[in-house]
């Protein structure tokens, strides 16, 4: 099948090459001219576990192809897949200009069926507005399809390649079953391909990212409640994760959820919500929950510190908002930085992919070490913010040679409490006591 992809970011850039993969003839479109030129030549734009040997291979065979130029890109293409940019705007509703421009181009020069489908997370009725914008300008028949993503940063390709379920909003038999004969081949072992009308697929991507915020500020407040009570957290999350009905995942406290999901997605839901007079009040507690808990280490290094971080000097592992990415937004370590530069510390922080999108960011605000343990030279206190693979059994011997105390506030709660003690730790985490059977 030939398909397009307007949009080579992360989403984009995933959906084309995975399509590809299965063989598919695709065409990725961007008016970011320099990106397009990297991509040609076979440098990948962004970091994604597994994508790039898909990525390489596809392009050396001719699958995979990249352009600025929009109609040449879509001319061919039975399929073309929106995944543009839906930024909140200063209210957190999502900005659609980019998707209904596209949309309004297209409009101009399609000239035979096409399927358009909407693969950004959009609001209820965006499909309905990319119909219309189309429609204005289009002589040729087409359907729009809403068909959101359920990508997880750092396991994408496996969720592409292998999805527990596709959504796919349309009211077209036409479309459904191009849509059908294009994800057949990915649900082989028998997860549905499950269709719907396009305003619930809409909703049902909000749904299931709000739904997930709302476990993990739900476990950050038990966590909170662990530490005033003496209770251990860890032992609350294997108790309650055992109840088929509530499961395992995303139980895990620590400092907040970030990236470009659960964040942007809650406040539009908020946002969508008031503009047809509900108040959603579960969804505000969610982010006024998780906005306090990003900041939930600061008052324990303060208190150890005896309210007095001038001067002081701190290691920082992890910058990413979640392992296995390069992802910043939103991330919890940019508020614990900010906090702690505004008390008068100084930070050297080490992530293994993330470093180059926070100097892009935050400049020169903090040191960057070229490893975890330079980081640690000099400094009072280790700072973990992200649940990095190699943070979890680092060699200790190391960071008592290199850290000036013996001393880490952990926000993934990545060691046991008992080890770390009788290494002669003073060691806080997130909703656990100072001893634990855990």
């Amino acid at each position: 099948m030939k398909i397009a992809v307007v949009g080579t970011g992360y989403v984009g850039l995933v959906t084309g090459t995975c399509f590809a993969e299965t063989g598919n003839k695709v065409t990725c479109i961007d008016i970011d001219k320099d990106k397009v030129d990297k991509l040609i030549k076979g440098e990948i734009t962004i970091y994604e576990p597994g994508l790039e040997k898909f990525f390489l291979r596809n392009l050396k065979e001719g699958r995979l192809n990249f352009t600025t130029d929009l109609e040449a890109g879509i001319k061919d293409a039975v399929i073309i897949f929106l995944a543009l940019p839906t930024p909140p705007g200063e209210d957190g509703s999502a900005d659609l200009r980019y998707v209904l421009g596209v949309a309004s181009e297209l409009g101009k020069i399609i000239t035979d069926y096409k399927v358009i489908v909407d693969k950004s997370t959009v609001p209820v009725g965006t499909a309905q507005k990319v119909y219309a914008a189309i429609a204005m300008n289009c002589k040729s028949e087409f359907d729009v399809v809403s068909n959101p993503e359920f990508l997880r940063e750092g396991v994408a390709v496996d969720d592409f390649m292998k999805p527990d379920r596709v959504v796919v909003g349309t009211n077209s038999e036409r479309a459904r079953k191009v849509m059908n004969d294009l994800y057949v081949p990915f649900v082989r072992q028998g997860n549905p391909i499950i269709f719907m009308d396009d305003k619930s697929a809409e909703l049902t991507k909000y749904a299931a990212n709000s739904f997930l915020a709302t476990k993990i500020s739900f476990m950050n407040e038990i966590a909170q409640l662990c530490e005033r009570l003496g209770a251990d957290v860890d032992l609350v999350r294997r108790g309650i994760g055992s109840d088929e009905r509530i499961g395992k995942r995303f139980l895990f406290p620590g400092i907040g959820y970030g990236g470009s999901c659960f964040p942007k997605d809650v406040q539009a839901l908020i946002r969508s919500s008031e503009n047809v007079g509900y108040d959603f009040k579960i969804l505000k507690a969610v982010e006024n929950v998780n906005e306090l808990q990003k900041l939930h280490l600061v008052p324990k290094i303060n208190t150890y510190f005896n309210n007095d971080l001038k001067g002081k000097h701190f290691a920082l592992w992890g910058l990413s908002f979640k392992p296995n990415t390069d992802d910043i937004r939103e991330a919890p370590a940019l508020y614990l930085i900010e906090a702690l530069l505004a008390a008068g510390a100084t930070i050297s922080a080490f992530d293994p992919e993330a470093t180059m999108n926070t100097k892009k960011t935050i400049g020169d605000k903090i040191n960057y070490a070229e490893n975890q343990y330079n980081a640690l030279d000099n400094a009072d206190a280790l700072i973990i913010a992200t649940e990095w693979s190699e943070f979890r059994t680092p060699d200790f011997d190391m960071i008592n040679s290199r850290l000036k105390n013996k001393v880490i506030f952990d926000g993934r709660n990545l060691f046991d409490i008992t080890y770390i003690s009788d290494l002669g730790y003073h060691y806080e985490s997130i909703g656990r006591p100072k001893n634990s059977l855990a």
